[in-house]
């Protein structure tokens, strides 16, 4: 089960939503709204920024912040979406 960082809460409040470990074994979290579920994001095999910064350092989760961006730019502007809340969230 995915550990939720200080940072994705942080990120959750200033969007208005609330964040619990995903019951969903394919996923990191879920995103709820007023108690009721939006979506699940993020996939448990893979890091994100907040679990690169305490494991690789600034300098390379910065990196991959740049990359994530880079390639998933299109989905994570879509509002309500899983890509919006993943790119939100954990990077």
């Amino acid at each position: 089960m995915y550990h939720i960082t200080a940072y994705t809460r942080r990120r959750a409040r200033d969007l208005g939503v609330q964040v619990r470990p995903s019951k969903l074994p394919n996923k990191k979290i879920d995103v709820l709204q007023n108690g009721v579920k939006i979506t699940s994001c993020g996939h448990p095999d893979y890091s994100d920024y907040p679990t690169y910064m305490k494991t690789k350092g600034k300098k390379y989760a910065n990196t991959r912040r740049r990359l994530y961006w880079i390639r998933h730019k299109k989905d994570a502007k879509t509002p309500g979406t899983a890509g919006y809340y993943a790119a939100r969230l954990l990077w």
